[in-house]
């Protein structure tokens, strides 16, 4: 069973900046888009960025201009740099594989924590 290992996460403060990276623990073929979802507390899991096979991105407005997301397609990692980081990005942050087809992967999550 392939797994998504996420590293990257951790304590910040407000305009700070972090590096996400995630690659699986194995060979993944056919990857569709690979992206960061997160999760506040009481809040829904939420898109983050996504980067698809062709390099095209697509980002939450609350992140445009501060997120960039990246991939290496030969190690199938995908990297979320957040700069200006803002309290309200507190969050668990996914990653998530898609495949062409209906499979999907996701990471076990990193804490991502901005402190004012």
């Amino acid at each position: 069973q392939v797994q998504l290992v996420e590293s990257g996460g951790g304590l910040v403060q407000a305009g700070g900046s972090l590096r996400l990276s995630c690659a699986p623990s194995g060979s993944i073929f056919r990857i569709n888009a690979m992206g960061w979802y997160r999760q506040a507390p009481g809040k829904q899991r939420e898109l983050v960025a996504v980067i698809y096979s062709g390099g095209s991105t697509n980002y939450a407005d609350s992140v445009k201009g501060r997120f960039t997301i990246s991939r290496d397609n030969a190690k199938n990692t995908v990297y979320l740099q957040m700069n200006s980081l803002k309290t309200e990005d507190t969050a668990v942050y996914y990653c998530n594989v898609k495949l062409f087809g209906i499979a999907t992967y996701w990471g076990q999550g990193t804490q991502v924590t901005v402190s004012s």
